[in-house]
């Protein structure tokens, strides 16, 4: 791959810019209902059965990576998408407070460089398309080299979908040949970007001298007392572990347990599908994930577990579904199983007290995954507001399957997304689920309003008058 930037790449890129300027000035004046039609077809045309089904299959077999089986069913994100953006104005006037004298006017955010992972090339690209159409953006998508076609094929659906309603197609436009230095050029010169991958990804964007969004690592932690459900905690860990093969950082990474449960809990893993591997097949597992760098190798991310072992060196039954490991009291950088796994596999840990839990979901975070999320199992609220206080994330999910919950779910308010921020602590700008909101300018209108001057005896309180040196 180049890693310069060729002249037929930069003429490339600003003829794609002027044609999505152009797009976009012919729907300025759409209406919101016009809006709202445009996103429902692109919903459709993008997410119906046989579409979806047929581009998030061939998304997997083009990386190499993930579940073919599975896949298809993240296609109910673009409904929840579509949900939320039908319920929220994108045009004219949003939003007013008549106490405070404003009222706020929405407006588009301009032409947004979408970099596409390549674990999810066929649903995040209607999914920002939904949302950024009706607050009446233009997208160019830079995919992942190594889903580029799956990303153009739904592109072109989108482009479809916007011909069907009387929309210019070249509100979508996709980089048919992605490289690193033309996708840098597209963040360089469009007006926002958002940055769904890796960390080499969001760096570039911060980097681009354009405002973004990026997404932080994963490292989701759950943390489960005696109060659980253990059937419901072991049937939600394994749905939310294998999900497309544990690829989303959602996926759960750690086991938190207590010790008074924790046998009963592993055997609740293992009736799910789970396979506890011994001392000597973790240490087998560690060699094939990691390379000497520390980084994750290519041939056990987001595969089946029976894959992963086979790598390793040792064999598994066929009807396992993940692999644990025991990792009590090893959490730090030198220990790679209390990192980010990205695969079918977790690690388990035990407490006694809760303030145990509490110290080892602490230094879980200050090894990796700070701003992104944590999940806990109980019915204590104690332990779970007390978990809430601590952890240094954006989301925490309460008795819900993580990687299914959240980035939105029919069964949870969180917003629906494909970006999921992560705050200071991941190195973000936001730490809210990316959304159309995070797609828009909006103009303040302020009027006079009555005085609203506190006096300086509320105001400072017990201080006031006092004599300072």
């Amino acid at each position: 791959m180049s890693k310069e930037l060729t002249d037929a790449d930069r003429q490339l890129a600003a003829d794609m810019l002027a044609r999505a300027r152009a797009a976009m000035a012919e729907i300025e004046d759409w209406s919101q209902e016009q809006l709202d039609r445009l996103s429902q077809a692109i919903a459709w045309y993008a997410g119906n059965e046989k579409t979806f089904t047929r581009l998030a299959e061939q998304g997997v077999d083009e990386s190499g990576i993930g579940d073919r089986a599975g896949r298809p069913a993240k296609r109910f994100k673009i409904q929840m998408v579509l949900r939320d953006v039908l319920r929220t104005p994108s045009t004219g006037i949003v939003e007013v407070d008549e106490e405070k004298g404003l009222v706020k006017y929405a407006k588009p955010a301009g032409v947004i460089a979408s970099l596409i992972p390549m674990t999810n090339p066929a649903m995040t690209p209607p999914v920002t398309g939904v949302s950024s159409a009706n607050a009446r953006n233009a997208v160019i998508f830079s995919p992942h080299p190594r889903t580029a076609q799956t990303t153009w094929e739904m592109t072109e659906v989108m482009r479809a979908a916007c011909r069907a309603v009387g929309a210019p197609e070249e509100l979508f436009q996709a980089i048919r040949k992605p490289s690193i230095p033309l996708t840098q050029h597209l963040m360089e010169i469009c007006d926002l970007t958002l940055a769904t991958g890796g960390k080499p990804m969001v760096k570039a964007a911060y980097s681009s001298g354009r405002p973004a969004y990026g997404v932080g690592a994963g490292n989701s932690s759950i943390v489960i007392d005696e109060t659980a459900d253990l059937d419901i905690a072991a049937m939600n860990t394994r749905i939310s572990k294998t999900s497309d093969f544990g690829s989303g950082c959602s996926a759960d990474g750690n086991i938190i347990i207590q010790k008074s449960i924790y046998d009963d809990m592993v055997k609740a893993l293992e009736a799910e599908g789970g396979y506890l591997c011994s001392t000597e097949e973790k240490t087998m597992l560690e060699a094939a994930m990691w390379d000497e760098k520390g980084n994750r190798t290519f041939p056990t991310i987001a595969c089946r577990p029976q894959q992963t072992a086979e790598v390793a060196g040792f064999s598994i039954p066929e009807d396992r579904k993940f692999l644990m490991v025991e990792n009590q009291g090893q959490i730090g950088p030198e220990h790679k199983f209390s990192k980010e796994k990205l695969t079918t596999l977790m690690a388990l840990y035990h407490f006694e007290t809760f303030d145990d839990a509490l110290d080892t979901v602490s230094q879980i975070y200050a090894t990796g995954g700070r701003g992104h999320s944590c999940g806990i199992y109980s019915h204590n609220d104690e332990n779970i507001d007390r978990l809430a206080r601590l952890a240094p994330v954006s989301r925490m999910m309460v008795r819900q399957p993580q990687s299914k919950a959240n980035a939105g779910a029919w069964t949870n308010g969180m917003p629906m997304t494909s970006s999921l921020g992560c705050g200071i602590w991941g190195g973000n700008i936001t730490n809210e689920n990316v959304t159309m909101k995070h797609m828009m300018n909006y103009t303040w209108v302020s009027r006079p309003i009555a005085e609203d001057r506190p006096s300086e005896e509320e105001l400072f309180g017990e201080f006031f008058g006092q004599e300072v040196a």
